[in-house]
């Protein structure tokens, strides 16, 4: 049924769905919304969970841990220093294999503070383990969301649902929720393989020596490498049963006749997609490229979409400070491994809430095509744009 909704209470109606034994978070913003609602749907009866307001962000993910672990399916949402807090948390959850699902409403981090959303804080623990999905609309929130939790159970790996905050959180967009029949026929009832049972005593999370210790984090990686075919084969069948596409790793807009390709992730290809639109018009080869799976990296899928490009530019909402773009390295490693060689450019913008409008991002690739005589190499430097918009739209350094 589509019914217009908050970003915020379309994921809640999301969770719901998949019918969670057990919510633990603590409010920070932009993510509030999110906890708010699902705690009404547990006081009104309309969700059989426990719901647990932690003391701490750290407390929510251990929280989370423990139910899941317990064989309890388990949710838990947060966003910027949040995250952050939870990090360590993080990190045993994905060794220790646990299917825990969590929005991060993108935020950035400080100093100093801004509630404003990029890419800074889900990127900061991209190392954690966290199989981690980009979206940029609310309907694709909902569907992914859903996904999420397939995806999770049959890998055992906890999955990072990532929405931009306010501009996804907060925006109102017509939303087709589906029914609670077709969630159950697409989300099986949670059965975790390596629950405890207090008539079975084990320990989990034990002490690990340099012997094994190494083949622990290379199977949790071989783990990540497996879920890629998995992502794809759970949007296959969604799509499926619902009509809808998430995309799975990657969704390509206008790059058929291609020369140059705009990268990027999350609410950002709206605008992309806009951009290129008008480009197109004005006789421009120009497509776009959103990715929607970040961790683990596709780089064997982004080969074979980029592979007959002339000129790629990576539009990126986080910086590695010290590093510059964190995608476009990747990237550039991927294609340099494949032997392709094709110009590769980073372009940093919209941190801290900074707009990047369809006008932003034209003036963007305009002045990235006409710099291209004067680049030394196949790959340029990163270009930390930080235009303003006047009131004509046309941006300004």
């Amino acid at each position: 049924m589509k019914q217009l909704l908050e970003g915020s209470q379309a994921v809640a109606e999301a969770v719901r769905l998949c019918r969670p034994q057990v919510v633990a978070a603590y409010p920070i913003t932009p993510q509030t919304h999110i906890i708010e609602r699902l705690a009404q749907h547990v006081a009104n009866g309309e969700l059989a969970a426990e719901f647990i307001n932690a003391e701490s962000e750290f407390g929510a993910a251990s929280i989370v841990l423990g139910a899941v672990a317990s064989g309890a399916r388990s949710f838990t949402a947060t966003a910027s220093q949040g995250l952050l807090l939870m990090t360590e948390v993080l990190y045993n959850i994905a060794g220790l294999r646990l299917p825990v699902v969590m929005i991060c409403a993108n935020r950035a981090v400080g100093a100093p503070i801004n509630i404003f959303s990029d890419h800074q804080d889900s990127m900061s623990v991209r190392d954690a383990g966290w199989i981690q999905l980009y979206v940029d609309s609310n309907q694709m929130a909902v569907d992914m969301l859903i996904q999420a939790y397939r995806i999770a159970e049959v890998c055992e790996l906890p999955v990072m649902v990532c929405m931009d905050g306010f501009l996804l959180t907060h925006t109102f967009e017509p939303v087709v929720l589906p029914s609670q029949a077709e969630v159950d026929g697409y989300l099986p009832a949670f059965q975790f393989a390596r629950t405890l049972d207090p008539t079975q005593p084990m320990t989990i999370g034990g002490a690990s020596e340099a012997d094994n210790y190494q083949e622990y984090r290379i199977a949790q990686h071989h783990a990540m490498e497996n879920s890629l075919a998995v992502i794809e084969a759970l949007d296959a069948e969604f799509e499926q049963q619902f009509g809808r596409t998430s995309g799975g790793l990657l969704q390509g807009y206008c790059l058929d006749g291609a020369q140059i390709v705009l990268l990027g992730m999350g609410s950002l290809m709206g605008a992309v997609c806009d951009a290129v639109d008008n480009l197109r018009t004005q006789g421009e080869a120009v497509g776009a490229l959103s990715l929607r799976c970040f961790r683990p990296f596709p780089a064997q899928a982004l080969i074979q979409y980029l592979s007959g490009a002339q000129r790629i530019i990576v539009l990126e909402k986080a910086i590695s400070i010290g590093g510059g773009g964190i995608v476009a390295a990747e990237l550039r490693a991927a294609l340099y491994q494949a032997g392709i060689t094709t110009p590769l450019e980073s372009v940093i913008g919209g941190l801290g809430g900074r707009d990047l409008t369809p006008e932003v991002i034209e003036t963007i690739f305009k002045k990235r095509v006409e710099a291209e005589t004067e680049m030394t190499n196949h790959f340029a430097p990163n270009h930390i744009i930080t235009d303003e918009i006047d009131s004509g739209g046309k941006a300004h350094g």
